[in-house]
């Protein structure tokens, strides 16, 4: 293990890769205790521990995305939440717009910077939409408990709002999510691993000491009394954590191998007649993107709804949409399932692999080229699409089941499965493949030095 660290911060461009993807996510972290002007993050924090009553609401969701900077109110407050959800509506965009899809297989990097363009445009519309909401909120929560705004913003008056508030607190947040947004592609483009996905890992693994702090407390070492949980509880939960783990990362990793042959082939210069090789259709070609996704669309409405406040039927839509609801794990197996096809279809094609296929003179045997290889492509992709959907949305769900049967708080078997576990292996696993990658490129040096290929021990 050591000596392969040793290879990786060998190479001098992936080191600085590594210690600039760190550095960002270090001023991440950071932003993450800086309260937004006028709040009181310590009485705001008891205030969300007071309303949640140590259940999985969807409030704490959110926090664990945050890495605990939505119960502090900080600046950062929102997340990657509404850079998620702009993602989403854009894929929708670009799927519905087929002028937009001309444009984007035609001129594939104008098309992708005019994709980004709208995207971070509406990134800030819907940071402004909800930091607003939020800021009602918390207008609300200081009539329950004082203190949590100062009192010298709420004075200052406009049409009957603290407008200074409003102003202060808008602007605050915003400003947090652009930077984050900004923050994530930097890491996506001069660090290592995808900077969104990295980001929401960090804050997930930053709450996990926080879970480990309440299994101790549900176990009530301190007192002979018996705790909510016991030491079989524990073990059941760490015997389900690594099976989870293990069964993530083997169908995250699998794919079926279609075999090829081929007629004829062309190495360098040389006609090489025959030849056989496979593709590898992945069973989960959309990795951990559907869960982020589902997650997220899901909040989205939920968070707009509890901030509009109680007494109408926006609130009775949040009661409906809370986590742990029969209503919640419908819409998110479904949800789940939807976004692995429509990212699977927007991501593989098949017809440019058929295509490619017949120039190069390879051939599925028993299928014709062309349209009859395309085909066969697609159902056999369709077919394993459907065990990779269905393998996320029991992950994804798997904490609820968990919590009602042991009687386990959500806040604890959250991170024994679910959303976090299948986020924190797909994510890993993608950034040691991009370390991997980076060092196969660098497995052989001097090519410019010495005439002729040296080997790297």
């Amino acid at each position: 293990m050591l000596r392969e660290l040793q290879k990786v911060f060998q190479i001098p461009e992936l080191r600085a890769k590594i210690v600039f993807t760190i550095l960002m996510l270090a001023v991440f972290r950071i932003g993450g205790f800086i309260p937004v002007p006028g709040i009181n993050g310590e009485i705001a924090v008891s205030f969300f521990r007071h309303a949640t009553g140590g259940g999985q609401n969807l409030f704490q969701l959110v926090d664990i995305f945050s890495g605990g900077a939505f119960s502090q109110m900080t600046v950062i407050a929102l997340g990657v939440v509404p850079y998620i959800s702009a993602s989403i509506i854009m894929q929708l965009v670009v799927a519905l717009w087929p002028s937009l899809q001309r444009e984007i297989k035609e001129n594939a990097d104008q098309g992708r910077r005019k994709v980004n363009k709208y995207t971070r445009v509406l990134t800030v519309l819907l940071s402004i939409l909800q930091s607003a909401m939020f800021a009602k909120y918390a207008i609300q929560m200081n009539y329950s408990r004082p203190g949590i705004v100062t009192g010298e913003l709420l004075d200052v008056q406009m049409f009957g709002m603290p407008i200074l508030f409003y102003m202060i607190f808008i602007f605050t947040m915003t400003t947090g999510t652009v930077f984050l947004m900004w923050i994530g592609e930097q890491i996506t483009d001069k660090g290592i691993g995808n900077g969104m996905s990295l980001i929401i890992t960090i804050g997930i693994v930053s709450q996990l000491p926080t879970a480990i702090g309440l299994i101790i407390q549900q176990l009530n070492l301190d007192s002979q009394e018996p705790g909510a949980m016991n030491f079989t509880t524990v073990l059941v939960l760490i015997g389900i954590f690594v099976v989870i783990t293990l069964a993530t990362i083997l169908v995250i990793q699998g794919h079926r191998r279609i075999p090829l042959q081929y007629a004829r082939r062309v190495v360098g210069r040389k006609e090489v007649q025959g030849g056989n090789s496979y593709i590898p259709l992945k069973v989960n070609y959309a990795g951990v993107i559907p869960v982020i996704f589902a997650s997220s669309l899901l909040m989205f409405p939920a968070i707009v709804a509890t901030f509009a406040g109680t007494g109408n039927w926006l609130s009775e839509a949040a009661q409906w949409l809370s986590p742990g609801s029969t209503l919640y794990i419908v819409l998110f197996v479904a949800l789940i399932i939807f976004f692995t096809y429509f990212w699977t279809a927007t991501q593989f094609r098949p017809d440019q692999i058929a295509s490619d296929m017949k120039k190069n003179g390879a051939f599925i045997p028993g299928i014709r080229q062309g349209k009859p290889t395309q085909d066969y492509l697609e159902s056999t992709m369709n077919r394993i699409t459907l065990i990779g959907a269905v393998f996320l949305a029991l992950i994804a769900i798997l904490p609820t089941i968990v919590g009602r049967l042991l009687g386990v708080p959500q806040t604890i078997s959250y991170f024994f499965g679910g959303t976090a576990l299948l986020i924190l292996v797909g994510v890993v696993l993608d950034t040691m493949k991009q370390i991997e990658s980076h060092l196969l490129m660098k497995r052989y040096d001097g090519f410019m030095k010495k005439g002729r290929v040296r080997g790297r021990d």
